[in-house]
């Protein structure tokens, strides 16, 4: 918000020329560590069509998971605006293996089938599990020996980099190190007002990046707003810090869940947690509950929900959905 403020005073040029904005592109080169093209968006789903669009050829399809953000829960933007098809691989805990890209090579080459061309993939995944620094440079390796790009959907991509061990290092060992080409670089997640970044590592998909933007109405006219913010988050790893302390709270609010009758939860990865209702609880104290404090339905076959921690949860809004359990539960 000091940020905003400061970036409110005085005039500058529009669309992203401005020093705000450089001086966050600087950013986030160093924090890859290598020279990126970086533009700012207004939100994940704006991120995640134009990193895909600028790697898409025609007849190019984007291989993801079935759970994939994108294949779920964007509404089919991605195939109304890309009109490209999605190839929609099953998930083990959210995650692929570079095993299943092989089942795609037949389709290479061949006139009538859609042509795989990019790889979407999610860091933290929907499921809230981290793919390991292996399993995606395994997955990097399949990719690129198919001919395919890989896109990182990293709207918690700071949650990984916290649970896997809090450095800038961590992020480069998952995603510079190994050949990830386009992130989607997470901003409102972990505490921005709003917007996100698409950073091209590959920067020969960035060349016709910024026409792209501006056609999918992804190009803010006062890029500024949304510079200044990453700049600030970025600015002695503040991203990090927020990133851990959510993690860390989904670890006390499944430190407080465990041995409870009433739901079972497994041990959170990130700062998600996917509780399952106990067959003895009606579907009116779910509701209550929802009522009180609102969350998501998961898996409503399963009576699964997903309950999410964030950049400023405290320990005391853990006790209190604690507390409020034992009163709409009992």
């Amino acid at each position: 918000m000091e940020a905003l403020a400061e970036a409110n005073h005085g005039h500058a040029v529009a669309y992203g020329d401005d020093p705000w904005t450089e001086r966050a592109v600087a950013d986030f080169d160093e924090l890859f560590d290598c020279d990126t093209v970086t533009l700012m968006v207004w939100n994940g789903t704006g991120a995640n069509v134009l990193g895909l669009a600028s790697a898409l050829s025609p007849g190019g399809a984007v291989v993801c998971t079935d759970c994939a953000h994108i294949n779920v829960d964007e509404t089919g933007a991605p195939e109304r605006i890309l009109g490209s098809k999605l190839i929609d691989l099953p998930a083990t805990s959210g995650k692929l293996s570079a095993r299943q890209l092989e089942s795609l090579r037949h389709q290479i080459g061949v006139v009538h089938h859609v042509q795989p061309r990019i790889l979407s993939i999610t860091q933290s995944t929907e499921w809230g599990t981290l793919y390991s620094v292996a399993e995606l440079e395994a997955l990097c390796h399949a990719a690129h020996d198919l001919g395919l790009y890989v896109h990182l959907d990293g709207a918690r991509i700071a949650n990984a980099t916290a649970a896997l061990g809090g450095t800038r290092e961590a992020l480069r060992s998952f995603t510079t190190d190994i050949g990830v080409d386009v992130i989607s670089f997470g901003g409102t997640k972990n505490g921005m007002m709003y917007g996100e970044a698409v950073v091209f590592l590959d920067r020969s998909l960035a060349s016709h990046a910024g026409y792209v933007r501006k056609q999918i109405t992804q190009l803010p006219s006062k890029v500024r707003y949304i510079s200044a913010q990453f700049s600030a988050l970025l600015h002695d790893d503040l991203w990090i810090r927020n990133a851990s302390h959510a993690n860390q709270m989904a670890s006390l609010l499944h430190s407080r869940l465990v041995g409870r009758s009433d739901l079972s939860v497994s041990a959170p990865e990130v700062n998600s947690t996917f509780p399952t209702f106990s067959p003895a609880i009606e579907q009116h104290q779910i509701e209550a509950l929802r009522e009180w404090s609102y969350f998501y339905d998961w898996d409503t076959a399963g009576r699964q929900v997903r309950w999410m921690t964030a950049w400023d949860t405290q320990s005391d809004d853990v006790e209190r959905l604690v507390t409020g359990l034992d009163h709409f539960l009992s």
